[in-house]
């Protein structure tokens, strides 16, 4: 068959990003092989640059990791130039290499993609199954690709979040073994441009890493300082039990007083006891002056 569809996907990121993120870029790159790489770019350049980057790699498509105080990780799914563009943050990462995911499957193989009924409920979901089907499907006939369909990507909506996996096809039964990787894709905003211009949707379920750790601080402060009100008011109580209680006066009814002894004196001085020596001792002693004088007559 003759390729027609020419589908390009560019794979790249921001500098700072950690080693997950690193091999789940690189585990993308090796499931479609209708995707480029390229050098990471600067943090302090605009994102509005990509697009001629793209340009020059001759992608139309693109997904690019962009890395937030080296512990935040922000995809972009974008149609570029035109747009639209789609920014999510990824959560629970697992790459390709852990050894929990038995699957395996062939390299270069073209996947089917299913999705969750829920996309086409709302016209946001069914714009990104669109965005979604056009970046991760390998087009018929690529050069690279293989003539086989043995893995499936599912796209599933849970919690309002996007859950990628990947499972592998096994002949015999058709059962699915996941091969990885795995990620969770929570949507923030979606672009009419590529890479910016109007906001054609946001999420309102959105909470921002920033502000979920604040609230965990504050959560944890709440509870210190109900430990705290806690130990206070205990040590009040304690306090209060202290306070004297007046005396009953038929609590004596029943004491008996006890019998008073006469005080004596003794006028006689007591007798010293007599020192007892050590019996041992004096036998020794006695045996060294044997021996003195044993020796002087000798």
């Amino acid at each position: 068959g003759k390729w027609k569809n020419k589908e390009r996907v560019l794979i790249f990121s921001s500098r700072g990003i950690n080693f997950r993120t690193r091999h789940l870029m690189q585990d993308l790159r090796t499931l479609m092989p209708h995707s480029k790489a390229d050098t990471k770019m600067d943090r302090k350049d605009q994102l509005s640059v990509i697009n001629e980057v793209c340009e020059m790699k001759n992608c139309n498509k693109c997904i690019f990791f962009e890395a937030k105080k080296k512990q935040d990780l922000y995809m972009w799914l974008s149609n570029t130039p035109q747009g639209p563009s789609a920014k999510f943050l990824v959560q629970n990462v697992h790459t390709l290499a852990e050894l929990k995911m038995t699957g395996n499957c062939l390299r270069g193989s073209r996947p089917l993609l299913s999705f969750d009924p829920a996309f086409d409920k709302e016209p946001h979901y069914a714009l990104l199954k669109e965005l979604f089907i056009q970046i991760f499907s390998t087009p018929q006939y690529h050069p690279k690709s293989q003539p086989f369909v043995d893995h499936v990507f599912t796209f599933t909506i849970t919690d309002e979040r996007i859950w990628f996996r990947n499972y592998q096809i096994i002949e015999e039964d058709a059962s699915l073994v996941e091969i990885g990787p795995r990620f969770v894709l929570n949507l923030i905003k979606i672009f009419q441009g590529s890479f910016g211009g109007p906001t054609l949707y946001e999420n309102p379920h959105y909470q921002s890493p920033n502000m979920h750790r604040r609230l965990i601080r504050l959560s944890v402060a709440a509870k210190l300082r109900e430990k705290q009100q806690v130990k206070e008011a205990q040590q009040i109580k304690k306090k209060g039990s202290k306070m004297l209680v007046e005396e009953d006066p038929t609590e004596v009814v029943f004491e008996t007083p006890a019998e008073e002894k006469p005080v004596e004196i003794q006028l006689v001085k007591p007798e010293s006891k007599p020192i007892v020596k050590d019996k041992k001792k004096l036998r020794k002693i006695q045996r060294k002056k044997q021996k003195k004088l044993f020796r002087t007559e000798a």
